[in-house]
């Protein structure tokens, strides 16, 4: 950090940011010196004394409250980001006094979450009882940038678009396949190229997910478009969706089988070499991860992970799956 750097972090007080915030919310100095338990004339002071050491103004103020200057509307941002922060590390130091060694903040895509980690965290935590995982779940593009900017120490997705300057090691691999209703003309071809199902209607999932760009592009080398019926956010709506006729649709051959009850389906394996899909772990730098992120990469990078020996569980109702 600069000098320069460092000199600022030290003029900037955070009882004034969380005062800003306050009367930015409220849009009144006064109103925000009652929430906050404060003098009217101390918050308006810490306020002049924030825009002296920034060096320009940061409100409007008039009689009926006050508005946002452009520099405030920036300052707003950056001050929640931060207090938000200060939250976060307060919670998670909290914790540590209750027993918990370690955190690990993990992003990960559908795919991985609905396929493969159930097990495998499952299993890592009950072997490493004080390490706490936080789980989100983000598209896969997503993921990397939230790796590449430090909002998580590890990234889980796949990777086909590139990852830009991170490391990657490979976690699991999978198959993609078209879900359509039992007894759809396709279903009487067998295996399938992708460009026999663009006939049809499409369930797609977000437009930005790692599935529906590798639809999208691999139409577009055929000269055709997807017929997009729907956008879905998660695998078992795509099954409901394909269910009551609304199109067919794309999606790992595992997650499908783990979703067998929603509908009555089938899967049909497409050849394209596309749906043979990679999903990776990513990091900055492995090498510098935290112990307890790279105890978490040690398990899920093992051979026999639970995961990889996993089988779905069945009910009494056979697979959706089971006639493709």
């Amino acid at each position: 950090m600069k000098s320069s750097e460092r000199n600022f972090a030290r003029r900037i007080d955070l009882t004034s940011l969380q005062l800003f915030v306050a009367v930015c919310e409220l849009g009144s100095i006064g109103k925000a010196a009652e929430r906050e338990f404060i003098a009217a004339s101390a918050v308006s002071k810490r306020l002049s004394d924030l825009e002296a050491t920034l060096d320009t103004p940061l409100l409007y103020r008039h009689t009926r409250g006050v508005d946002l200057t452009p520099a405030g509307e920036s300052l707003l941002h950056h001050a929640r980001s931060v207090l938000f922060s200060l939250e976060k590390m307060q919670s998670e130091l909290s914790e540590y006094a209750d027993g918990v060694r370690g955190h690990v903040r993990v992003h990960a895509s559908i795919s991985a979450i609905v396929q493969f980690l159930p097990e495998d965290l499952g299993a890592f935590t009950r072997e490493h009882s004080g390490i706490k995982i936080d789980l989100e779940e983000h598209l896969s593009t997503e993921v990397v940038r939230a790796v590449q900017e430090g909002a998580a120490d590890l990234g889980i997705c796949n990777t086909a678009d590139g990852a830009g300057d991170l490391q990657a090691l490979p976690y699991r691999s999978d198959k993609l396949v078209l879900i359509v209703p039992r007894g759809h003309p396709l279903c009487a071809q067998g295996a399938i190229r992708f460009e026999a199902a663009l006939d049809y209607d499409q369930v797609g999932l977000h437009s930005n997910s790692s599935i529906y760009l590798a639809m999208r592009e691999a139409a577009a080398r055929l000269g055709r478009t997807i017929k997009l019926r729907i956008h879905v956010t998660g695998l078992d709506a795509m099954c409901r969706m394909i269910h009551n006729g609304l199109g067919v649709g794309v999606m790992p051959q595992r997650a499908f089988e783990l979703t067998h009850g929603v509908g009555e389906l089938e899967s049909i394996p497409l050849l394209d070499s596309w749906a043979e899909r990679q999903i990776q772990l990513v990091a900055r730098d492995f090498s510098t991860l935290p112990l307890t992120a790279r105890l978490l990469v040690e398990h899920l990078t093992q051979p026999t992970a639970p995961a990889a020996r996993a089988k779905p569980a069945h009910t009494g109702a056979a697979p959706a799956g089971a006639a493709a």
